[in-house]
């Protein structure tokens, strides 16, 4: 039986994005081991923590609003999480790597934000508080990490990149 109310949407769209920050999970280890700037490596260690706060919020939504996840698998993180993937296996260790894999997790950041940005809108207009007010500050983690990373390129990895280049 196809699901039909806002409710099931709210909750086919949490199951969605906790299936893909436990794909995160997996994927960012990687990607600072990819980095050569030791600052681009660390940050991603550090998002690699707050994904994992982020999980734990996700599982406070669940229990404070008495819902049940489905078991799906995100098919949009795990592409993005291939194109990460990609950079690491084509780009030899540098920083035109560095700028790929800069470029790579934006994209996760700039998903992850309109996911929780409309999980945000879903749970106010289900009067779920507890959930909407969770959410919003797994959101606002998700523009930090996306400022912090448009930081990093801005500063000089995109610089060193295009030197590297020529």
């Amino acid at each position: 039986m196809p699901a039909k109310t806002l409710e099931d949407l709210f909750i086919h769209a949490l199951s969605d994005v906790y299936s893909a920050e436990k794909q995160l999970t997996k994927a960012l280890p990687k990607m600072a081991r990819g980095a050569t700037n030791p600052e681009l490596a660390g940050a991603f260690q550090t998002h690699l923590e707050e994904t994992h706060g982020q999980i734990e919020r996700i599982d406070q939504v669940v229990e404070a609003e008495g819902l049940k996840l489905k078991r799906i698998k995100c098919a949009a993180m795990e592409g993005l999480v291939e194109e990460g993937g990609e950079v690491i296996e084509e780009f030899e260790k540098g920083a035109v790597r560095d700028a790929g894999l800069i470029a790579a997790a934006q994209k996760v950041e700039h998903y992850e934000i309109a996911t929780y940005g409309t999980l945000c809108a879903l749970a106010k207009h289900l009067g779920l508080k507890t959930a909407a007010k969770l959410l919003h500050e797994t959101l606002l983690e998700e523009k930090a990490t996306d400022e912090k990373l448009t930081k990093f390129a801005q500063m000089d990895i995109n610089e060193a990149a295009k030197a590297a280049s020529k």
